[in-house]
C-alpha cells in the first residue's frame, strides 16, 4: 500500500505541478498527515523537496514539488543511447543527417496522428484526438476548451534527452500539430520543458474564417 501510496503522489506533483500536502492527501484519498509522512519519506530520497510560501497572518504554506531525480522517475524512451546517436549522426554526416532523420520521424508520426483523427472534423474534437494519441505515446497528454479556444498539455516528455540533444524534434512536432489540426486553428507553444518550463503545453485557437 504504501508503494502505491508513493507512486500516486509522485503521479500527481507529475501531472500537476507543485501542491500542499493537504492537496495531494485529497487527490491519493489519504489523509494529510499521511501524505506529509510520504512526502518526507520521497524527500529523504531525494524524490521531492519543498518551498514555504506566505500567506498573510499565520503559518506559510508548504508547497511540495518534484526534483531532477523526481522527474526521473517517469520512463524516457530515448536516453543517453539516442543522444549518443544523434551527437554521432551530426559528427559523422553533418547537420543535414539529423535534418532527414527529423523530417522522417515527422512524416511517420503524421501518418499515424491523421488516422486516429481520421473523421473528425470538428477542430475540438481534433484536439481531444490528437491529446489521445500522445497520451498514447507517453506525453501525458490531456486539453481543456476555455475562452481562448483550447489548451492541450503534455506533462511528461519521453524524447527529452534527444529534444536537448537536437531542438529541431520540438519545432517539428509543432509544425506536425498545425498540420495535423488543419487551417481552421492556429498553434502556439506556450510553455516549454527546454525553457525551464515544467511542462509543455500549446495554445490553440479557432481560426477566424476569410472574409467572401
Amino acid at each position: 500500500m504504501a508503494a502505491q501510496t508513493t507512486d500516486r503522489l509522485l503521479f500527481q506533483l507529475k501531472s500537476r505541478g507543485p501542491q500542499t500536502a493537504a492537496t495531494l492527501a485529497a487527490a491519493c484519498a489519504i489523509t494529510p498527515m499521511g501524505a506529509h509522512k510520504q512526502l518526507q519519506a520521497l524527500a529523504t530520497q531525494g524524490l521531492v523537496d519543498f518551498h514555504d510560501e506566505p500567506q498573510g497572518v499565520g503559518r506559510p504554506r508548504r508547497i511540495w514539488r518534484l526534483t531532477h531525480a523526481g522527474h526521473g522517475r517517469f520512463p524516457d524512451r530515448h536516453g543517453d543511447l539516442t543522444v549518443q546517436l544523434l551527437r554521432h549522426a551530426a559528427e559523422h554526416f553533418g547537420p543535414q543527417a539529423l535534418d532527414t532523420l527529423i523530417a522522417a520521424r515527422e512524416a511517420e508520426s503524421e501518418q499515424v496522428y491523421r488516422r486516429q483523427l481520421e473523421g473528425l472534423d470538428n477542430v475540438g474534437e481534433r484536439v481531444q484526438g490528437l491529446a489521445r494519441v500522445r497520451s498514447e505515446e507517453g506525453y501525458m497528454a490531456h486539453a481543456t476548451a476555455d475562452e481562448q479556444g483550447w489548451l492541450l498539455v503534455e506533462d511528461h516528455c519521453p524524447i527529452c534527452a534527444a529534444a536537448t540533444q537536437c531542438q529541431g524534434f520540438c519545432r517539428s512536432e509543432l509544425a506536425l500539430f498545425q498540420r495535423c489540426l488543419g487551417p481552421s486553428a492556429t498553434v502556439e507553444r506556450v510553455e516549454h520543458v527546454l525553457a525551464g518550463g515544467r511542462r509543455c503545453a500549446y495554445r490553440i485557437r479557432p481560426e477566424a474564417p476569410a472574409a467572401k
